[in-house]
Order: structure tokens, then C-alpha cells, then sequence
């Protein structure tokens, strides 16, 4: 009998399945959120000495000649060219023209059932299964249909379980689990 109340147990572990919150879904449509680690190829028309890569730094900023640092965590490619721009015009160029594009993603992180847990290179439209397969695919005992992402979304850590075939971002941990059978 404690045998059976067990295994009914168990089993209704395997059956709920919560699925992530719309916020973590909708994430991957959005215009990509600038975090720690993402550098960056910053242009100033016109200005070779502006012109560079910069990193975005643990505390979320950029530091920029003449400028100092500028807040990047959470902003849009847009928006900081425009906070650039905005500070550039501010004693220093008349009318700055400022392009900005990411030159390498905050990595991502795998762990769990994969041949070779760690830290990998991000790379735009990746999904949970390219990761796995960049991370020398599963292992005999993993759960190849669902794994748990924590990703960041507006300051806070959110989880979720997500089939293989969803897309990831930048700054994504991925977990993959033991399956029970």
C-alpha cells in the first residue's frame, strides 16, 4: 500500500507541468536587452579615436572617451546610441552620428545531462537543442524533452520549463535533468 501511494506520487510529480510565465516566452521576440559580458563595436561617424569595442562591465556600463560611463544594462542597441549620442553632444561633437552593434553575446550556460557541461558561445536564432548538440549532446540518462532555462527578465531570474525545440538568449542557464524511467 505505501508502495502504491508512492508511486502515485511520483507519478503525479511527472505530470504537472507549469509552463513558464508569458513574459519569459515573449522575451525572445523583444529587441535584444544589452547585460554584463555583451561587447560591443561602438562608431562615431567620422571620429576614428571614438570609434571601438567596448564591453559591458559587471556593473552594467561602458566606459566611453570623453564621456566616462554610460549605463548599458537593460537598454536597447537604439537606446544607447542615442544616450551616446546625447552625451557626445554635450560639449563635444556638434551632431553625432553613432551606430552601435554587438560583436560577441554574453555566453550561455549548460548543465546537467550534457557530454560536457559549461559555458558556450551564444549565437542569434539558437535554440535549446543547439546548445545541447554545441555541448556534445546528451547523456544516456538525460530528459530530452523538457529542460529548465533561468533567464533574466526586467532585473528579476525567472525558470522555466521549455520544450528542446524553443529559441534561447544571450545570458540563458540551461538545465538538464534526469529523466525518472
Amino acid at each position: 500500500m505505501a508502495m502504491a501511494i508512492g508511486l502515485s506520487a511520483a507519478l503525479a510529480g511527472c505530470q504537472t507541468y507549469n509552463p513558464p510565465p508569458k513574459a519569459f516566452s515573449q522575451a525572445t521576440i523583444q529587441p535584444y536587452r544589452l547585460d554584463s559580458g555583451d561587447r560591443l563595436r561602438i562608431t562615431v561617424f567620422e571620429q576614428a579615436s571614438l570609434t571601438n569595442t567596448y564591453t559591458v562591465d559587471q556593473a552594467g556600463y561602458i566606459a566611453f572617451p570623453l564621456v566616462g560611463q554610460v549605463p548599458a544594462r537593460g537598454a536597447t542597441l537604439t537606446q544607447l546610441e542615442s544616450a551616446i549620442a546625447q552625451k557626445l553632444k554635450k560639449g563635444y561633437l556638434r551632431d553625432p552620428d553613432v551606430s552601435i552593434e554587438v560583436d560577441r553575446y554574453r555566453s550561455i550556460y549548460l548543465m546537467g545531462e550534457v557530454g560536457q557541461p559549461g559555458q558556450y558561445s551564444y549565437v542569434p536564432g539558437m535554440t535549446v537543442m543547439n546548445a545541447i548538440a554545441a555541448a556534445g549532446g546528451f547523456t544516456p540518462r538525460a530528459n530530452e524533452r523538457t529542460v529548465d532555462i533561468s533567464r533574466r527578465i526586467n532585473g528579476d531570474i525567472i525558470t522555466g520549463k521549455v520544450q528542446v525545440t524553443d529559441p534561447i538568449l544571450a545570458g540563458d542557464t540551461i538545465y538538464i535533468r534526469e529523466r525518472l524511467f
